[in-house]
Parts: C-alpha cells; structure tokens; sequence
C-alpha cells in the first residue's frame, strides 16, 4: 500500500465513528503527497519531521506533527516497522490558548472594505472574502462552518449549518441587514458566472478553503494596520468569534439574572456549544463590559450602604 492509501483507510475509519476529520485529512494528504514522492511505504519519523518542518510556524509544524503521529500510532498498531514519531520532537506544544484580541467594529470594516480590492479585480473573490468575513462576524461561525455552507442551507429561516463540530445540525439566525448582504452577494455570484453548490466560491470555481481563508484575514488586517508584521500579535480571523460573543454578552448585562441565563443558553446554541460551559471561555473582557460590571458593582454597594444605614 501507498502511504495514500493508508490515509485514505486511516480517514475512512475515523469518518465510520462519526467525526468529520476535514482538516487532518487535508493535512494527512499532503503529508502522503510528500512520503509517496520519497517512496516512503512505512512512516518514517524522520520523513514526518522533515515534511512538519516545512510549516510557516512553529505552532503549525506541531499541529502537523500531532495529526501525522495519530496516524503513524494507528498503523503502528497493526505493523510495527511504522515509526511513531516523538510528541515533543518540534518543541514543546504550548498547553494554553492564544489570548484573542477582539477587532473594533470600526476594524472589521477596514478589513471587509479592503477585502474588496483583492485579486482579480472585478471577478467574484473580492466579494467573497468580503461577505464571508462579515457573516463570521456577525454570527460567531467557525471558519469550517462559514466555508462549509451551501447554497440551500440559506433558508427563510437563517442559516442551517451542517455537520458542525460534534456532528450536530443547527439554525443561525440572521439579522435583516446580514440577510440582505448575502441576498446581495447572491445576485453578484449568479452574474458573474459563481458554479457549484457551496455558498462562498472563488473566481476559479473553487470553494474557499478554511486555511485559506485564515492566511487571506491576516493579511488583510496586516494591510488595513490592524495586525502588526509577521510574529507581531494582532486580531485572528477566529478573533471574529469572541467579538461576536463578547458583544452579545454586552447586550445582555442591563437585564435581569434570569434573562442573562437565557441569553447565554441561546449564545451558546447559536455558537453550536453542546455545553454552556464552553462558551465562558469566549467571553472575554472589553471596554463596555468592564464599564456595565462596574456601574452593576457600583450599584450594588450603594444599594447594600443604604439598607446597613
């Protein structure tokens, strides 16, 4: 067998227990492109680091390394001349999450207007990027999910995101003026020649991909000022999704407890959490956040003075 068809098999298995697995087998494929070029029939570890270490980041040489070493484990199981790469062979993978730095209203739309002036002028990649960006911003969607869509998941309704993480279906509810845009978008795509049934295609035909759409964000907002150059920290394209829920929560804050309770169930079925839990970690501090908590803090001490006198 090929090392393509070893992944071909190792991917078919992980799909038959219910996960989706889109993004190793991206990276699996391009891994066995790179093994069957050496002749590599067996994984070499050697041939994984090399290939892992081609990564543009260190981080994404250790993502890399992750996905290949699961396969390299499986296969190993049942024929031991597989080498098994070691987990810490390209560094130390960090345990923690990058700290999100959540784009200003005012940032996304530098970043969407400039999306307008991407490659080739006038074809239907400008406009894309452009919409595709601001429905990630003003629905929380993950990247996958947003490159995902087809054309019939648009419903009257919102939208029906398919085959989200954790294999489940859910509705995305859509304010009048996202609807319209992507109505707009629509017209555009069928004019200028947009085939296929995904939602957000290029000039090419072709579906956009969820790295590239990453590499496509960052260097827009490198562009627009908003990102520093290359290793300086700034937004990221999953940023999009912490402003979105930060900013729902902002919402919320002038209710009452029980009602901050539902907003926050409701937040997390739009995020396509399976817990409420999962979704504290996106809730992050911001200027009006921190002013509501602290005129509420506020609040409550005079409150409590008055009731002690």
């Amino acid at each position: 067998m090929t090392m393509t068809d070893h992944v071909k098999d190792y991917v078919a298995r992980k799909r038959a227990l219910g996960l989706s697995f889109r993004e190793q087998e991206r990276v699996l494929m391009r891994y066995a492109e790179h093994a069957d070029a050496r002749g590599d029939r067996v994984v070499r570890a050697g041939s994984v680091l090399d290939w892992a270490g081609t990564a543009a980041s260190v981080g994404e040489a250790q993502r890399r390394l992750g996905i290949i070493r699961g396969l390299a484990v499986f296969l190993h199981a049942g024929d031991d001349r597989h080498e098994v790469p070691h987990r810490g062979a390209l560094g130390r993978p960090r345990k923690h999450r990058p700290p999100p730095r959540i784009p200003s209203p005012e940032e996304i739309r530098k970043i969407m207007k400039e999306a307008l002036s991407l490659p080739p002028a006038g074809s239907l990649t400008p406009l894309t990027f452009h919409h595709v960006i601001g429905l990630m911003a003003c629905t929380g969607l993950r990247r996958s999910e947003a490159t995902g869509l087809q054309l019939g998941d648009l419903g009257p309704d919102g939208l029906l995101v398919r085959n989200a993480k954790n294999r489940r279906d859910r509705l995305v509810l859509l304010h009048e003026s996202a609807r319209r845009a992507l109505d707009d978008y629509l017209v555009a795509r069928k004019r200028r020649g947009g085939p296929g049934e995904h939602l957000f295609v290029l000039a090419s035909g072709r579906p956009v991909r969820p790295d590239y759409l990453t590499r496509t964000f960052v260097l827009l907002a490198r562009k627009t000022g908003v990102r520093g150059g290359p290793g300086e920290p700034g937004p990221r394209l999953h940023d999009l999704r912490h402003g979105f829920a930060a900013r729902a929560l902002e919402g919320s804050l002038s209710s009452s407890r029980r009602d901050v309770g539902r907003h926050m169930l409701a937040l997390s079925t739009t995020l396509g959490h399976t817990r409420v839990t999962n979704t504290y970690y996106y809730l992050e501090a911001t200027p009006v956040l921190m002013r509501q908590v602290s005129e509420a803090a506020e609040k409550l001490h005079m409150t409590t003075g008055k009731e002690r006198s």
